[in-house]
């Protein structure tokens, strides 16, 4: 899927008015921009904050690769947001197994035309109390088995100094930094041969997590738990905003996370 007229147009209107505020609101730093392909990638970073998509998008798209998130079907309904999604090329997603599928395959057309692809492969803000990387979903892993493109780990710590997870204002004084850490692509061959079946997805995406947690570590100059945080183990809804109540939290679904 080649860039249009249209979505280029709708980028350089929006970067021009997100990279200023993004300017204002924080202080950046990004690290390991080298290790971007020159062709089709698939990024993978953590999620936090409700922010991170203009973090990582402000990111990628300043080394001249328009991004194109997976973004959840229903916030292409909403009013103005959700035109401005379709404009540049946005990838919905549907909960329904039919509806990943179809995603999958518009993302892979966007891939092999050497576009970036985002996706968060947690699927949702992560629910462990300490914002490391938690258990995720098989999406990343099954589009680059797929498509043979390089995934490419990122890590970004900061963030949510500046817009808390689940706040309603930023926090913008004192003025923070927020670090982007670009990873080697993560190195898939050994599934190259394997049956795309839940197994073999369900591993591949743990070498990812594994990737993208060792940034963070990286970042934050701390070392991560051992046992990733499993929403099901805590009966945490998988999707949608919850809010923690004592030591497990209750899910609480919402549209527009």
């Amino acid at each position: 899927m080649k860039e249009s007229a249209k979505s280029r147009a709708t980028f350089i209107l929006l970067a021009g008015l997100a990279r200023p505020l993004m300017n204002i609101l924080m202080n950046k730093k990004w690290e390991g921009l080298e290790k971007l392909p020159q062709g089709g990638f698939i990024a993978v970073p953590n999620h936090c904050t409700e922010i991170d998509p203009i973090v990582v998008g402000h990111m990628v798209y300043n080394q001249k690769r328009p991004p194109h998130f997976l973004a959840k079907a229903g916030l292409f309904k909403v009013p103005v947001l959700g035109a401005l999604l379709q404009a540049t090329k946005q990838i919905p997603v549907e909960r329904s197994t039919a509806g990943a599928n179809r995603s999958l395959q518009v993302a892979k057309e966007v891939v092999d035309a050497g576009g970036a692809i985002i996706i968060y492969p947690e699927g949702t803000l992560t629910r462990d109390p300490d914002l490391w990387p938690m258990k995720g979903h098989t999406g990343a892993a099954r589009l680059a088995l797929q498509t043979g493109a390089p995934v490419v780990p990122i890590a970004h710590w900061g963030a949510h100094e500046v817009f808390p997870r689940y706040a309603k204002r930023f926090h913008v004084f004192p003025r923070k930094t927020v670090r982007v850490l670009v990873g080697e692509p993560v190195d898939l061959s050994a599934f190259a041969d394997r049956p795309l079946d839940r197994a073999t997805l369900s591993e591949a995406t743990d070498v990812i997590m594994d990737a993208i947690t060792t940034l963070l570590e990286t970042l934050r100059g701390e070392t991560a738990p051992k046992e990733r945080w499993d929403p099901a183990m805590h009966k945490q809804s998988k999707h949608g905003r919850f809010v923690e109540r004592g030591s497990t939290g209750t899910p609480e679904p919402e549209d527009g996370e």
